[in-house]
């Protein structure tokens, strides 16, 4: 197996948390009575559509949701089997975590078939555990393994954006300069991205427990459960987040206000306080006849003289005024 062919990992599960590893060819010959199987796809390989057409024995409506191009979280109960499919952050290197991978899902009581479309953390923590002897015992285990996986990588990224906008926030007040606006317009924009998937994958994670399937045992029931709760908390984080982004927003939007209107209101003043010897300098600069003290040497001196003082009983005025 390669993944070129699209061949990831396909096992015969023991049902003691092991697993015996087989290839494409292991998985033509007809499975043993009761055994479980696990067939894990990479979307892009060149014989994964093929033999899900043709050797799986799923319909073409499950097989084109396997290899849909666009896909949302959800869940579909049909023909003794269920359709999921979720999203998980993608944690590849040099990724956006915001940039979710999708994971599809064909599940029924004996066999799971998962395909990607790129690298998921959270399937490989699965596969490890296999090979390890302490991974999943059935089909439904697999899923809740993988589930509750999708949910736990996704707290890193939660708390690194928690502590994005606590710095945001200490910025503000401690160093208003800092490149604010940018970083957070970043912030809010994955929160975005990350909620606009997880709370449809919260809603389908919910009906796993929620819809009558006879072979969900109770126990898996409460897990599955306990990981909606997971993701309930999880979307509760990002809109307390995005809250909190948008006080931060409207803080520079009133800081940046305030400071226009200061400058506006120093300027008003300013052109207040120039306004009456603009229009005596005005009446003097006329080119007519009897202007005062065009022919008297110290004339210059007297204005100079007598636009000071009038400076400084305007300054008085509007301090009593409170105007500055």
């Amino acid at each position: 197996m390669s993944e070129d062919d699209g061949l990831i990992g396909a096992y015969i599960l023991d049902g003691k948390g092991g697993g015996q590893a087989i290839t494409w060819a292991g998985m033509d010959i007809a499975a043993p009575p009761e055994s479980t199987q696990w067939f894990h796809f990479d979307r892009n390989g060149s014989g994964v559509e093929s033999w899900l057409r043709e050797k799986s024995g799923l319909r073409a409506l499950q097989v084109d949701a396997l290899m849909a191009d666009e896909t949302r979280p959800r869940v579909v109960f049909m023909d003794n089997g269920i359709l999921m499919t979720l999203r998980g952050v993608n944690l590849n290197p040099g990724a956006n975590p915001e940039d979710m991978v999708s994971l599809r899902i064909w599940i029924e009581p004996t066999r799971i078939i998962t395909v990607r479309l790129r690298r998921l953390m959270a399937v490989n923590d699965v596969r490890e555990k296999l090979e390890e002897g302490v991974g999943p015992k059935s089909t439904i285990d697999v899923l809740r393994l993988l589930a509750a996986g999708l949910v736990q990588r996704v707290n890193p990224v939660l708390d690194d954006m928690n502590d994005e906008i606590d710095e945001l926030e200490n910025d503000m007040v401690e160093n208003p300069g800092a490149d604010i606006r940018h970083r957070l317009k970043d912030l809010r924009r994955q929160a975005i991205a990350l909620r606009r998937y997880l709370a449809p994958q919260r809603e389908a994670l919910s009906r796993l427990y929620t819809e009558d399937v006879g072979w969900i045992d109770k126990e898996y029931r409460m897990a599955f459960r306990e990981t909606a709760d997971q993701g309930v908390r999880i979307v509760e984080d990002l809109d307390a987040m995005r809250e909190r982004a948008a006080v931060i927003q409207d803080e520079l939007t009133n800081r940046t206000a305030e400071h226009m209107n200061r400058n506006m209101y120093t300027l008003s003043v300013v052109a207040a306080l120039m306004l009456p010897l603009g229009v005596i300098t005005g009446m003097l600069g006329m080119n007519v006849g009897g202007i005062p003290l065009s022919e008297n040497k110290g004339g210059f001196a007297i204005i100079m003289g007598l636009l000071g003082i009038i400076v400084a009983l305007q300054i008085i005025i509007f301090r009593r005024l409170k105007w500055i």
